[in-house]
């Protein structure tokens, strides 16, 4: 402590740039202080830093990190708690730029694994970014002292030091119960699970946050199951919804979508008081729509689109701009290829000409001049054939009812199992179409080519990521406004670091799939931690959050140099 004191009495009213002295380890009274890396210029992106608290100082029970699952909620609560003491922390610190300013990574309605706090063998570390005090561009050291001496130690002390231990023990029942459905989910071949009670409207188009006064999910007699829970009384019922396919119908704004939302953001756990913390889905479910403008490089979109006008090949599609009906096929296609075993689609976001094409248009336009095999004729296939489900809302069209294994009518936010009135209507009122495909075709099994990958922009490498659903890397931007199932910027910030650290490793220039690629990074993550592909590996990773495989692929193939071959 009087280390830094000293230092930052030397360099008081220097140039900016004197504040790099100040880089290293400091002890203070309950914890050791890691300026990790200091800014530039008081304008400039913060610096970063860790506070490393000592077990002896804030306790880790062992039973908190006994497994996967308790260790992310408990890293998540303390994240919660100390960003929240930040985010309400009046700081005194005066000066010019960011000056005073102290951040950390906030959780949203999800518990991602982050490394915003990481819990250690014998410590707890969290990291911080500051603003370092400035007057103009000149060091001022005497607002740094409060930085380092007040503000911080008061943010340590209402936060980790405060909380309490019951508030921990909540989440690791809460992560306790989670493992316990998923593991009822793989049992029983549940392709998701909805609790009876659960809240799935959310507050507004752009908030995340639960809807007050809002018609708690009520499951049908039907689909009811039960299941026992450890740390509660009572069974948790709910829908669970089976492997197949499951029509989701009803009329317009009586939840179709909102149910569907709620499933697909259900592949990771929520927050207790979410409303959603026991809406559970398959981790290998993919959301998939039409995404018009994407590019697609070297995918087999034959099993939905050949014959082209003009010859152009469709086993190895390649285009800077897809239409809705291509981006859409590709998607599907590239969701398979990494492994997903159910798709999740709505209508609102599906290119009609991709999902049907009654029996008056195959009137009208013979099939030799409709290169597109609409999803309608591919559903079944996946499921025979690749063991795939679908959970698909559509309330336009009938057409589905025959393929469905179960329908399930959303009436004003109440689910109704009506599966055998539509078999009923289905049979009532028999489709005339033609089935124009009787096997679902290939998938690719693709590699990156060599040095394909090219982040060089001048004579620095740069790959950054801008949000939720931009990164920056080379000259090229990669746009993923259509993973719908990102659901943090900080997700974005790993995969943006992930593809720095692939090309300096030379990952993409092995001959090993991208589903062999993805796995491989998944496994790495499991062994590692999220810090293995950041910059500053041994210091502070920055904000990093856990993506799924899933939403990696994807972002690897909207990558627009990136070229790809086929490997069979």
């Amino acid at each position: 402590m009087q280390q830094l004191k000293k230092h930052l009495k030397e360099i008081d009213g220097k140039s900016y740039k004197g504040y790099k002295q100040i880089q290293g380890t400091y002890s203070f009274r309950d914890y050791k202080l890691h300026i990790d890396y200091v800014q530039g210029d008081p304008f400039a992106a913060p610096s970063k830093i860790r506070i490393r608290v000592p077990e002896a100082k804030r306790s880790i029970k062992k039973e908190w990190t006994t497994s996967r699952s308790r260790r992310v909620y408990t890293e998540d609560t303390l994240t919660r708690c100390v960003s929240e003491t930040v985010k309400k922390h009046k700081s005194n610190v005066k000066g010019s730029g960011k000056s005073g300013d102290v951040g950390m990574d906030q959780p949203g309605q999800e518990v991602l694994e982050r490394t915003a706090v990481m819990i250690e063998q014998d410590s707890t570390v969290l990291c911080f970014t500051v603003g370092l005090p400035a007057n103009g561009r000149r060091i001022n050291g005497k607002e740094a002292e409060k930085l380092f001496f007040e503000v911080l130690p008061s943010i340590v002390e209402q936060s980790i030091m405060s909380i309490k231990d019951e508030e921990i023990d909540q989440a690791c029942e809460l992560a306790d119960q989670y493992d316990a459905i998923r593991e009822e989910m793989e049992k029983n071949d549940w392709e998701a699970f909805i609790a009876d009670g659960s809240v799935l409207p959310r507050e507004s188009g752009i908030s995340q946050r639960p809807m007050k006064n809002a018609v708690p999910f009520e499951s049908p007699e039907e689909n009811r199951v039960s299941i026992s829970l450890p740390h509660r009384t009572e069974p948790l019922t709910g829908m669970a919804i089976k492997k197949g396919i499951t029509l989701i119908v009803g009329g317009g704004y009586h939840g179709k979508s909102t149910l569907l939302q709620a499933i697909e953001r259900g592949v990771y756990p929520h927050k207790q008081g979410d409303g959603r913390e026991y809406v559970i889905t398959a981790p290998d479910a993919v959301k998939v729509r039409a995404e018009d403008g994407r590019k697609v490089t070297n995918v087999d979109i034959s099993s939905f689109i050949k014959n082209l006008p003009h010859g152009t090949d469709t086993s190895t599609f390649t285009t800077e701009d897809a239409s809705g009906s291509t981006s859409q096929a590709a998607n599907v296609v590239e969701a398979l290829e990494t492994g997903a075993g159910a798709l999740l689609i709505d209508e609102d976001t599906s290119a009609t000409n991709f999902m049907i094409r009654d029996e008056r248009m195959q009137e009208l336009v013979a099939k030799e001049k409709e290169p597109i095999t609409p999803f309608i004729d591919k559903i079944e296939q996946m499921r025979d054939e690749l063991d795939v489900s679908t959970i698909l809302v559509m309330g336009g069209s009938g057409e589905y009812f025959h393929a469905a294994d179960h329908v399930i009518m959303m009436d004003q936010y109440i689910p109704h199992d009506v599966t055998a009135r539509a078999r009923e209507i289905a049979s009532r009122y028999p489709s005339e179409r033609k089935k124009e495909e009787f096997s679902f075709g290939s998938l690719p099994a693709r590699s990156f080519l060599p040095a394909t990958i090219q982040a060089q922009r001048g004579k620095k490498e740069k790959v950054q990521s801008k949000g939720m659903y931009h990164i920056i890397m080379g000259r090229h931007d990669i746009r993923m406004e259509g993973l719908e199932q990102l659901v943090d910027a900080s997700q974005t910030r790993f995969i943006a670091d992930l593809i720095t650290h692939m090309n300096k490793q030379g990952m993409l220039k092995k001959k090993e799939t991208l589903k062999e690629l993805v796995d491989a990074i998944d496994k790495q993550i499991d062994a590692e931690g999220l810090s293995f592909a950041a910059p500053f590996r041994n210091q502070h990773p920055g904000e990093l959050a856990r993506p799924r495989k899933f939403e990696i692929a994807a972002t690897l193939n909207r990558i627009r140099t990136a070229k790809v071959e086929d490997l069979r």
